[in-house]
């Protein structure tokens, strides 16, 4: 019996194009292992900057990684919107957080601060505006990464939780760096599985191709 040739046995053009897939899958997850890494290393600043001196609240974001879960402060010399979204007081009880939308200056960027939480969505925060100080975070937006990518999302402005709650508000949940993901290296393992998965089946197509070939 003669052996097929190679060609046979390995189609070209669909071999590249698998080969090609695999070897994007796997430099897709070399990448997150690296970015694991990374991650690791800012999750270290972010716990340093708990236990830093107070800083004052930067003007405009992107926020730097030195200023994230550090305590900082503000001016808000007015307040000009109210947003309330789901939160959870510095006691545990789940409600309802006000964010007030602030000016910081008279054409300057404005800033959020996070003054507390009621169970009351329809709560209507008295505060106007003043000094401020708690810890340092950005305001939550909407947008995943699809968003990102195509560079539709909004950069996340500054924003404070404030250590005193305005009056009628319990104080809210401070930002822990311990909530923010390490998820890198489980994508990174997603990605080397899904590049066997692959080659794997890739393969067993092309047994079962040659096995009803030579059944004819």
């Amino acid at each position: 019996m003669t052996e097929a040739p190679t060609s046979q046995r390995w189609p070209i053009i669909p071999t590249i194009i698998v080969a090609a897939a695999c070897a994007t899958m796997i430099a897709l997850g070399v990448w997150q292992w690296g970015r694991a890494g990374e991650k690791d290393a800012l999750l270290a600043t972010y716990e340093r900057n708990r236990t830093a001196e107070s800083i004052a609240l930067p003007m405009a974001g992107p926020m730097p990684d030195s200023a994230m879960f550090r305590r900082a402060s503000a001016t808000c010399l007015e307040v000009v919107a109210w947003r309330p979204m789901g939160g959870r007081s510095v006691d545990g009880r789940s409600g309802y957080r006000f964010l007030a939308e602030c000016k910081r200056g008279a054409e300057g960027p404005g800033f959020i601060v996070d003054m507390g939480v009621s169970e009351d969505a329809q709560f209507s925060p008295q505060w106007t505006g003043g000094e401020v100080s708690g810890i340092a975070t950005t305001e939550p937006v909407e947008g995943g990464l699809i968003a990102t990518l195509m560079g539709t999302r909004p950069i996340p402005r500054p924003m404070i939780v404030s250590a005193t709650p305005a009056p009628g508000l319990l104080a809210s949940a401070p930002p822990d760096p311990s909530s923010v993901p390490n998820n890198h290296i489980a994508y990174a393992g997603q990605w080397f599985f899904f590049a066997l998965a692959a080659a794997v089946i890739y393969v067993l197509a092309l047994r079962r191709r040659r096995r009803e070939g030579q059944g004819h």
